[in-house]
């Protein structure tokens, strides 16, 4: 290592102790090795493009805080907005004959806006510690010295109208329009569309039969694409050779630009659906933070809190291990709250003597985990509740038995499935199996990394995949059944690592069974004796 360089790389790490920041994010090298692992899965003359996330309002002249776009800090440990990623399948040369094949556009530094929203990395930042060579200010992006027209292919994620036009140049608004301007970008260009022509493209009498089931579902779903002759034709093709006119048709429409958003999608669901070493490590921690939230939220809990109240535990315990955010909007909901899957308002004043679902999951370093558990507010649970709850986890241990490398993705939501409508069965609650679904509504899988619900394939499960298995009952008010079971809703989940010795439960610690809870429940609370002063 040249001298330069080791001082540089010397001065980095004291920067960052001096700052007093956590010492575990992930690495410059893991970033890069990713971008390698992108490279290795792209087609020849291809260059990717990322965007940073926009910056979102949240009123008036206040925004959301900044989240970066996880494919974005997954490729570079950049975190703020206004840039803009580039790489290439092949070695690219400059106006000096250097060979490079990526390239980054960052904000540009300035101490006026520093002051106000925090301090930039700029060019020099990014080349010192996240390890880029060719880095640039953002500005420089309207100057880009590359002809996106000599690509075979130009794969990006297409743009969501959420982003504004902020003071002075560019900002994301900018870097997007002069992509647009570069790349040729038709008005008029839907990635669905683009990406079911691809099907089509592909199309052979071997597969035909579900390509064509597979492009019906979308133009049933979207209303848009019924207006387009070449997807309805296809659809309603009633033999081979007018299938072929209507490939034929499509490959001359694919051929007038080059522009794609199949690609990039395809190589980012297959590279995060397995985790890395060092990615597991802050998943892990995560998982291990949300347990630990829901231990303690356990021994605090009782019949007069709220549940604003009880998610405010959760979240001051997440705070309280370095974990930056939340994953997603925290769900809290007693009694018949439980019932609304994604019940995020949280504002029942005492839940009383009912089962509380709480579904919640910390974000530590970009890492989410995601973990329910359902626990009687009295520390008791009723018969009617154990009964419902039994089911449950007998369905979610059936779940976390299929969760085995090279089973499909959808085995844990049917072995989960069978035992929830047997158990249902069995209580009275329904007559027939095929009623299950009105009370267990959901899937009950996803992925888990960077995002709540991850990115993945769907292919047999792989070694080092992490999916949740979260079967649930709901049985809301006014269901069409006896009386006793209303207003009960219990949803356990948990964090599964997939390995080739079989699922690992990365959240066992946080009690599941019955018993557990309510042993755990008795436990006394830090918070016992945590009394505020009365307000008006």
């Amino acid at each position: 290592m040249k001298l330069s360089v080791l001082w540089i790389a010397i001065l980095s790490i004291l920067t960052v102790n001096s700052q007093n920041l956590p010492q575990d994010y992930l690495s410059s090298d893991f970033h890069k090795e990713r971008r390698d692992k992108v490279r290795e899965l792209m087609a020849p003359n291809s260059v990717l493009v990322f965007f940073a996330n926009a910056e979102r309002n949240r009123a008036n002249d206040v925004d959301y805080i900044y989240h970066q776009d996880p494919n974005f800090y997954y490729l570079t440990g950049y975190k703020e907005p206004n840039a803009v990623l580039l790489i290439f399948s092949d070695m690219q040369k400059d106006i000096d004959v250097q060979e490079f094949n990526e390239m980054i556009y960052v904000q540009e530094r300035n101490a006026k806006e520093e002051q106000w929203t925090g301090k930039r990395l700029g060019v020099e930042g990014v080349r010192e510690q996240l390890g880029f060579d060719k880095v640039f200010n953002g500005s420089d992006f309207a100057d880009v010295p590359i002809d996106f027209k000599s690509f075979d292919t130009v794969s990006f994620f297409d743009f969501e109208n959420d982003y504004r036009d902020k003071r002075g140049k560019a900002d994301l608004f900018d870097l997007i329009k002069t992509f647009k301007l570069k790349a040729n970008y038709p008005s008029d260009y839907d990635p669905v569309k683009q990406n079911l022509y691809a099907m089509i493209q592909s199309v052979t009498p071997n597969n035909a039969e579900n390509v064509v089931k597979a492009v019906g579902r979308y133009l049933a779903f979207y209303e848009n694409l019924k207006d387009d002759e070449f997807l309805t034709d296809f659809v309603n093709a009633t033999d081979e050779s007018k299938r072929l006119e209507v490939k034929e048709k499509v490959n001359l429409e694919l051929a007038s630009n080059n522009l794609d958003s199949k690609m990039i999608s395809e190589i980012m669901a297959t590279l995060r659906e397995t985790k890395t070493p060092e990615e597991l490590k802050l998943l892990k921690k995560a998982i291990e933070i949300s347990a630990v939230g829901q231990i303690e939220v356990m021994k605090a809990m009782h019949p007069n809190m709220s549940e604003t109240e009880i998610q405010g535990v959760h979240e001051y315990v997440y705070k309280k291990y370095g974990a930056e955010y939340e994953g997603y909007p925290s769900i809290v909901g007693g009694g018949n709250n439980g019932c609304i899957l994604h019940y995020i308002e949280n504002n029942k004043m005492e839940v009383g003597n009912d089962l509380v679902l709480m579904d919640l999951g910390a974000e530590y370093h970009g890492y989410t985990a995601d973990v329910t558990r359902t626990i009687p507010a009295n520390g008791k649970f009723t018969p009617e509740q154990k009964a419902v709850y039994d089911i449950v986890y007998e369905a979610q241990e059936a779940g976390i038995q299929a969760s085995v490398v090279g089973a499909e993705f959808q085995a844990p939501g049917k072995a989960a499935l069978k035992v929830v409508e047997n158990g249902l069965m069995k209580l009275g609650i329904i007559k027939e199996a095929s009623e299950a679904r009105t009370y267990f509504p959901h899937g009950t899988s996803h992925y888990l990394g960077l995002d709540v619900h991850d990115q993945g394939t769907y292919r047999p499960f792989q070694a080092n995949t992490v999916i949740t298995v979260e079967p649930g009952i709901y049985i809301p008010e006014g269901s069409d059944c006896n009386e006793k079971w209303w207003g009960i809703a219990v949803r356990i989940e948990d964090d599964i690592l997939i390995t080739e010795e079989g699922p690992v439960n990365l959240s066992a610690m946080a009690p599941r069974t019955t018993e557990a809870i309510e042993a755990m429940m008795k436990q006394p609370s830090p918070l016992d004796d945590f009394q505020l002063p009365k307000l008006d």
